[in-house]
């Protein structure tokens, strides 16, 4: 019962963040958490988009500053305007890219930070905090379903669980598409993945449910493209407390039957539990895998096969915080 099994994601990377010393000052920003621990199970496709438009390491610093036309990508010293070829590279980058299933960015970067990055105006002087690097907003305009996150959120566990999940579904997705799928393929495909996109997002599921109803009846390609973009979509919805104890109800009914009242009411104890904020995800998730495999029914063996119960590798460990 393990979906994520054999699964391994293709995740863009600003290099620096794997240790190459790329950075302004000949240095690198190596992250613990994906050199040691989610390099075990993704592919990495390393980006340095400062080294690819010909800038060398070390180098001169860059700020981004405010300009009628929106910000501008600018060395401090010497006040070249490197936004023209910043802005090409990540055009070509989002084209070629097309089969990654997520994107860590370094954060605080003027080329690459996703979140507040400085403004500043002609003057020097910091006239807006809530920029985006140049290279980073170019490329997530060109791919808006894409997962993205930089290093320093994915200190929260989260956010960290959150886009591990999504690149592990993308992973899962793509390699159905990627080879001679039929309309029951995706019907499979997405029967596995009913609960996980519940936890997401419950008008999504409603709508993608009826969209794979008619699978047969729509051109593969078109089918492909909308039932991608509606899938990410959800996957992108905050999976809530209240969405989770929603699905593990789902899922306790789906066992139940097979279980005896003392069992069947310690499950619903520790999911209520889990709804007060006493014990992590993983607990009672751990419970229904286990009865789950005890159990022989329809339904049971229904519940082995969703990727709700293992999104991703259990050797993560991303299910075992308690959420606030």
């Amino acid at each position: 019962m393990e979906p994520a099994e054999g699964i391994r994601p293709r995740v863009a990377v600003s290099s620096c963040l794997l240790g190459a010393p790329v950075r302004f000052n000949g240095g690198h920003s190596r992250d613990r958490f994906l050199t040691e621990e989610l390099a075990e199970h993704v592919d990495w496709v390393p980006v340095c988009p400062e080294i690819e438009i010909g800038l060398g390491a070390p180098r001169e610093t860059l700020r981004l500053e405010r300009s009628p036309d929106g910000p501008r990508l600018v060395t401090r010293r010497t006040r070249e305007d490197l936004t023209a070829p910043m802005t090409a590279l990540a055009a070509g980058r989002a084209a070629g890219l097309a089969d990654v299933d997520g994107y860590v960015f370094k954060s605080r970067s003027p080329s690459c930070g996703l979140h507040g990055i400085t403004v500043y105006a002609e003057s020097g002087a910091a006239a807006d905090r809530r920029g985006k690097g140049i290279f980073a907003a170019a490329l997530t305009a060109a791919r808006p379903e894409l997962a993205v996150e930089d290093e320093g959120r994915l200190h929260d566990a989260v956010l960290r669980e959150a886009f591990v999940e999504r690149i592990f579904a993308s992973a899962r997705l793509r390699a159905l598409l990627a080879g001679d799928w039929r309309p029951r393929d995706l019907v499979a495909f997405h029967t596995r993945h009913k609960m996980q996109i519940l936890a997401h997002a419950p008008a999504a599921y409603r709508e993608i449910g009826r969209l794979v109803a008619a699978a047969g009846e729509r051109p593969r390609e078109s089918l492909a493209r909308e039932y991608g973009r509606a899938f990410r979509a959800a996957l992108a919805a905050r999976a809530t407390v209240g969405r989770h104890v929603n699905v593990l109800h789902h899922c306790l009914g789906m066992i139940g039957r097979e279980l005896d009242p003392a069992r069947r009411a310690d499950l619903a104890e520790v999911i209520a539990s889990y709804q007060v904020r006493r014990v992590a995800l993983a607990v009672p998730l751990a419970l229904l895998r286990h009865h789950a495999r005890g159990a022989g029914d329809v339904h049971a063996r229904y519940l082995r096969d969703q990727t709700y119960l293992s999104p991703y590798p259990d050797a993560l460990r991303l299910r075992n915080h308690i959420p606030a």
